[in-house]
């Protein structure tokens, strides 16, 4: 129950900080986050343990080579605070949302489309999951999957279905990356380029996110293997449109409300999330305990308590890696600043479509070696000149950053997004991420690429 009121606390402070600027709230978050750090190391792997030692030395790298190292360590706080603070918000909504009834309805009417229709049934269902389940919209549409392939007789048939099926959903979930206001990608993004926001970027991510599921979609419908043998059985299928519904009405509430009150307040929209989504989601918790058949005031006691002392602390492994991929880049990229400078390196004197495309590609190279996103992005997006010095309007490098970062999930053989379908598919990481999604990928950096070098034509 500690871990899950520390993370409550730390997101309570990081929303107070980010509505008011008092200070001390930062403070106080950066302090909670330490003790839910402390804490939860006799239980990390050593892979995340690698993390927290690098951050460790950074800041005592700081500490001993920067005079403002106290404000260098308190970007990378605040930086961390922030992160934990958004996934804890997020977590609050996808829990109640990966039980729910009716999601599940929605995703096995998803899933049963008959051929045809399922890859873009599919692909549309990840990426809509996505919105509110994050990595939950692989695992409830992939767990549908597994058990419709078990129920095949044909094992070729099996095996080409999964494949289909479960790229589809990949796709689907990394288009979700392009433009999603919920999604890491965009936000940290937003937060780190000067002058970008989601309002003025989300049209073109929109734009890109098209074009990508175009992609994938032609991909799927080219690669489709002929049978030599007697067509398949099609499977039944279940549920009805209206099964839809939910999904669709519970994301307009989100993004309408949150759009709504990035107007009212001027604040940015993510810290308008860390407030709003918890607030949905108790709202949706106490619907559930109060209809339906519930309990009332014990059921939504037990299912409070069910997510304070269960399901947050569920998520320390991947949180405190995101906790840490954000301190270390924040602070890795202002230590890496002077360095840079003396390497007499002049990103402005590149030619801009050349740049647009290292800019683009240099996420998903990370992302081969094992860096997390949000950590090469904190890295090197601060290293960036100001978009005035580039020429290049900031809404672009926002839009060649998260174009990037979903190929990154498409490829990489260390995100959870390429590691869920790997498991899912009974094959390895690197294989979804060549054979599975390789020529999507070589296909959407040239065609993403052209479009961004036509779209910084058209803006200057």
């Amino acid at each position: 129950m500690l871990i899950g009121c520390l993370l409550l606390a730390a997101t309570a402070f990081a929303a107070l900080y980010e509505w008011t600027g008092f200070e001390p709230a930062a403070a106080a978050a950066g302090g909670v986050v330490l003790i839910y750090l402390i804490l939860s190391l006799p239980k990390l792997a050593w892979t995340r343990l690698a993390f927290v030692a690098i951050g460790v030395a950074l800041a005592i790298v700081a500490v001993a080579t920067r005079p403002d190292w106290v404000a260098i360590l308190s970007r990378g706080v605040v930086q961390a605070n922030f992160i934990c603070a958004f996934f804890v918000a997020l977590a609050t909504l996808r829990i109640p949302a990966a039980h729910s009834p009716a999601i599940h309805r929605c995703g096995r009417y998803l899933a049963s489309r008959p051929p045809g229709k399922r890859y873009l049934a599919l692909t549309t269902g990840g990426h809509l999951f996505a919105l509110i389940l994050n990595y939950g919209a692989i695992q409830l549409l992939g767990t549908m999957v597994e058990r419709m392939v078990a129920e095949e007789t044909d094992p070729d048939v099996a095996a080409i279905r999964n494949r289909r099926m479960l790229v589809a959903i990949q796709r689907g979930f990394c288009a979700s990356i392009f433009w999603s206001p919920l999604a890491f990608s965009m936000v940290i993004t937003t937060g780190i380029v000067p002058g970008a926001s989601w309002a003025a970027t989300v049209p073109l991510a929109i734009f890109h996110m098209v074009v990508f599921t175009a992609i994938g979609w032609a991909h799927d419908t080219l690669i489709k293997p002929k049978l030599t043998g007697p067509r398949p059985q099609t499977r039944a299928a279940e549920g009805a449109f209206a099964d839809l519904l939910p999904l669709v009405v519970l994301l307009l509430i989100i993004f309408g409300g949150v759009g709504l009150l990035e107007v009212l307040t001027g604040l940015r929209m993510a810290a308008i999330v860390m407030v709003f989504v918890p607030l949905v989601a108790l709202a949706w918790l106490a619907i559930e305990a109060f209809g339906h058949g519930g309990a009332g005031v014990s059921d939504l006691q037990g299912r409070l308590g069910n997510l304070v002392m269960r399901d947050l602390p569920a998520y320390r492994s991947e949180l405190v890696l995101l906790i840490m991929a954000g301190f270390i880049g924040a602070v890795g990229g202002i230590l890496a600043k002077p360095w840079i400078a003396a390497m007499g390196i002049d990103l402005s004197a590149v030619p801009i479509p050349l740049l647009l495309f290292a800019i683009m590609l240099f996420v998903p190279l990370a992302g081969q070696i094992g860096m997390n996103p949000i950590l090469s992005v904190a890295l090197f997006a601060p290293l960036l000149p100001a978009p005035e010095q580039l020429g290049i309007p900031a809404v672009l490098i926002v839009l060649a950053i998260v174009s990037g970062w979903a190929l990154t999930g498409l490829t990489s053989p260390f995100t959870a997004t390429t590691m869920l379908i790997a498991k899912m598919g009974h094959i390895t990481p690197v294989r979804v991420g060549t054979s599975w999604n390789g020529t999507v990928f070589l296909v959407s950096v040239v065609v993403l690429t052209l479009s961004l070098v036509t779209l910084w034509a058209v803006l200057i």
